[in-house]
């Protein structure tokens, strides 16, 4: 069982501080809660060292493409969206509107303006294997850049 950092909740962790949060957003799916979830949140748990890291004032927190596409203040939060466009509506929406990053042909793809201060992305991967190699390269490569633009966004470093 993955055990919430203590130091990243709100006194009410029901009602998170929406302008501290990074989100990550994985679909409302089978596939997508018995795949991709968990792999989702071990992406969160390498943003949150990050966080830490950099002393930065946010939050990591996730929840699925439904909740966050029908709420207008989730959507101007920092985001990686995780699974593919089959099962995670906002993948589907963003693959065309954000450039390539990273790609292994027919594998996986991350989706991350790195020259641009938006801190969106999108990690998908053809199957489990794929999707956990896609969050991994994502780590290795531009979460450290993500939490940082993130930071900005949320207020700066601690």
């Amino acid at each position: 069982m993955i055990e919430p950092h203590a130091e990243h909740l709100d006194a009410d962790p029901a009602r998170p501080d929406t302008d501290r949060l990074t989100l990550i957003v994985v679909g409302a799916h089978l596939r997508a809660e018995r795949v991709d979830r968990p792999i989702a949140y071990r992406l969160r748990e390498h943003l949150l060292r990050e966080v830490d890291a950099l002393e930065a004032d946010m939050d990591v927190m996730l929840c699925t493409d439904v909740w966050y596409l029908n709420n207008d203040a989730l959507r101007a939060r920092p985001t990686v969206s995780v699974g593919g466009p089959g099962v995670n509506a906002l993948s589907a929406f963003l693959i065309d509107k954000v450039p390539t990053a990273f790609a292994i042909d027919d594998v996986l793809s991350i989706h991350m303006d790195v020259e641009d201060a938006d801190p969106i992305a999108c990690v998908w991967g053809t199957s489990a294997g794929a999707l956990a190699s896609g969050v991994d390269a994502f780590c290795e490569r531009y979460a450290e850049r993500f939490v940082r633009l993130a930071s900005a966004r949320s207020g700066g470093a601690g």
